[in-house]
């Protein structure tokens, strides 16, 4: 029954959040947020099934430790922690399918982001002289 959790070098916000608004960096941002957001749905994943292969050894302690005849209550207690470990890992499944949502909906807002504002870059970039900012004339 292995169950250890290791802290892991990076940041605790997987992409910056500043007024920095410009095509490029926003770009940058979705993509980082998307691929941190594909990691933690692995992570979740692979917890999940840690804690359902914990469950299910519990579980044979469980019996074990009913088949040597020891005190009732620690079988009752051993099974306690099955159920609770069975809880948990569905729970993580729950959490595991919506950072796999917020992952997909993050790459599709990235495609859609790149749809509407990239060709408005691409000859904002172009240009020598400067251009008014999208919006601008909408005032």
């Amino acid at each position: 029954m292995s169950s250890e959790l290791a802290p892991r070098n990076t940041s605790a916000a997987p992409a910056v959040a500043d007024d920095d608004n410009r095509y490029k960096a926003v770009q940058a941002k979705l993509d980082k947020f998307g691929k941190a957001m594909d990691d933690a749905t692995l992570e979740l994943e692979s917890l999940r099934r840690s804690m359902q292969a914990n469950a299910d050894h519990t579980d044979g302690v469980a019996t074990d430790i009913e088949n040597a005849d020891l005190s009732p209550k620690f079988v009752e207690l051993t099974a306690n922690v099955v159920l609770a470990l069975i809880g948990a890992a569905r729970e993580v499944r729950t959490l595991s399918d919506t950072a796999q949502e917020t992952a997909d909906l993050t790459h599709q807002t990235r495609r859609t982001h790149a749809k509407l504002y990239g060709a408005l870059d691409e000859i904002r970039s172009g240009r020598r002289e400067k251009t008014p900012r999208p919006g601008f004339f909408n005032r």
